[in-house]
């Protein structure tokens, strides 16, 4: 671990951009059930049900430390007056219009939610002092990679969608403000994350919803696929631990053989996955024996902007945190489902 790892500091006060959002519904709420105080923004757009955000908000807003704030990123003028007016000493940055097949179709939201709203929140945290901003990048940016593990000392200069296009560009933005202004970032990028409250454009939640209701489930890549299925508690567990661990300069980084992976500069990128890819089909396998119920496959060619397999290179993660996930499927598609079928809904909201 880090010479000089830091505990959660329950003193410090944390923004989570995107606190209605799947990762920082779970974020905040771990933030305050540890006696954080949160000051949670989220604009409720209506990508997926807005129901489901607003039940999320439900819960976490029950904690007297808890702050909300119903804004836009893009709108900087709210965002001045969020900083002026709170102290805010960490940022976690969730807040993205997020969906690799949705950017295919809505290039132009994607530029302005990921790219406009990340300059402000860069914009903020310069301004006001925050000590550390973290930040959601993706697996999506390794695109045509196709060395495995995925590295975050490998360049990922290939993307094969906008949205893993707009995610890159947030490192490159995150490292230039830590070059020239000092600002510490750090950037995560998240292997396909799963679990409760999880969102209903993911592959777990469009599967469940799909066998429950006799309807045949979207195979892409004819179920030759990988993902790196990773527990939604242990991207939590990771988030948490690097909180108030803000990067420093690497003194051995050398222009003449760039790590992509640190800097010079108060930067540093982290993968966040369970470090063992699944087989598309195991894991429907898994979903079935959850639901008791055998699935209706329908078996289809790889989507644009897809890609065939991620697997994450954890070991920055495992070496400055002592942290490595290890939820299996079966346990975490285990709590999903029970968390599914108890929740109130109707196909009309999601």
């Amino acid at each position: 671990m880090l010479n000089n790892y830091k505990e959660l500091d329950k003193a410090k006060i944390y923004l989570v951009t995107g606190a209605a959002g799947f990762i920082g519904f779970h974020l905040s709420k771990r933030l305050l059930d540890e006696g954080c105080h949160v000051i949670g923004l989220d604009n409720l757009n209506d990508y997926y049900s807005v129901k489901l955000k607003k039940d999320r908000l439900d819960i976490i807003s029950q904690h007297k430390n808890f702050k909300f704030i119903h804004a836009d990123l893009q709108d900087k003028t709210t965002l001045e007056k969020v900083f002026d007016s709170n102290r805010i000493d960490i940022v976690i940055n969730l807040a993205a219009q997020a969906g690799v097949r949705y950017s295919i179709t809505n290039p132009d939201v994607y530029i302005q939610s990921n790219i406009v709203g990340f300059l402000n929140i860069l914009e903020m945290c310069r301004h006001h002092n925050v000590e550390h901003l973290v930040y959601a990048s993706s697996s999506s940016v390794y695109g045509m990679n196709v060395k495995m593990p995925f590295s975050v000392h490998d360049n990922v200069d290939h993307p094969v969608s906008l949205y893993a296009a707009t995610k890159k560009s947030n490192e490159l933005m995150a490292h230039t403000y830590s070059h020239l202004y000092g600002l510490p970032t750090t950037g995560l990028r998240f292997f396909t994350v799963y679990g409760p409250w999880g969102r209903p454009d993911m592959a777990l939640f469009l599967f469940t919803d799909a066998i429950l209701n006799d309807r045949p489930i979207k195979v892409f890549n004819y179920g030759k696929m990988k993902r790196d299925f990773t527990y939604i508690d242990d991207i939590v567990e990771g988030v948490t631990r690097i909180l108030n661990n803000p990067p420093q300069p690497n003194p051995d980084w050398d222009k003449a053989k760039a790590d992509p992976g640190t800097s010079s500069a108060p930067y540093k990128v982290y993968n966040i996955g369970n470090n063992n890819p699944v087989e598309l089909l195991q894991f429907i396998e898994v979903l079935e024996e959850k639901l008791g119920k055998k699935a209706k496959k329908e078996f289809l060619p790889l989507q644009d902007g897809d890609v065939p397999e991620t697997y994450a290179d954890i070991d920055d993660l495992v070496r400055d945190f002592g942290f490595k996930p290890e939820t299996s499927i079966d346990e975490g598609i285990g709590k999903f489902v029970e968390w599914y079928k108890n929740y109130n809904y109707s196909n009309g909201d999601l």
